[in-house]
């Protein structure tokens, strides 16, 4: 069944993410990446791939300390991948806990209860997230930029790191 799609003032989705550091799996629920702070989360369908690893990625990596100084405490990429795919391509992008901390939605529960979930089989990717961001204060969406759902392939013009900052700047004066 799909969900409808959140939208400012909703709560994020109550999951819990299998997550890997070094030679251990933690559990890592929503409260803990959400509770007590004003994050940035942008989704993407897939590490690797082509757009959201020449472009969408990276431009949040060179945004991170801008993001920061306009108020995000934590950046967050989240993608319908395992928690050893989205590692390998932290580590292939230069993602770190400094600038953006990868979030493995592997089974999809985080996307699917956002409203996010797409059926990629055309491309032979299956279930991933459809191209996003949101600013979340304290577990409350604060804003969104959802891409067109309308646009055919793999739009991508309002999730980036540029529109989000100008957004923050915009809504601060």
């Amino acid at each position: 069944m799909t969900q409808p799609e959140r939208k400012p003032g909703d709560r994020v989705p109550d999951v819990t993410f299998r997550v890997r550091k070094g030679d251990t799996f933690h559990d890592v629920t929503s409260a803990d990446l959400f509770a007590g702070k004003r994050v940035a989360l942008f989704a993407l369908p897939g590490a690797f791939t082509p757009t959201c690893s020449s472009t969408h990625l990276p431009g949040y990596i060179g945004y991170a300390a801008k993001l920061r100084e306009a108020g995000i405490e934590t950046i967050y990429c989240l993608s319908v991948n395992d928690t050893f795919v989205m590692n390998a391509w932290a580590a292939d992008q230069g993602a770190t806990e400094d600038n953006v901390v990868m979030i493995p939605d592997g089974s999809g529960h985080f996307s699917r209860a956002m409203g996010m979930l797409v059926n990629k089989d055309d491309l032979g990717f299956g279930d991933r997230s459809w191209r996003y961001s949101m600013i979340v204060d304290d577990g409350i969406i604060e804003a969104m930029f959802v891409e067109d759902r309308n646009e055919p392939g793999d739009p991508f013009a309002v999730s980036d790191a540029v529109a989000m900052l100008d957004h923050m700047l915009k809504a601060a004066q």
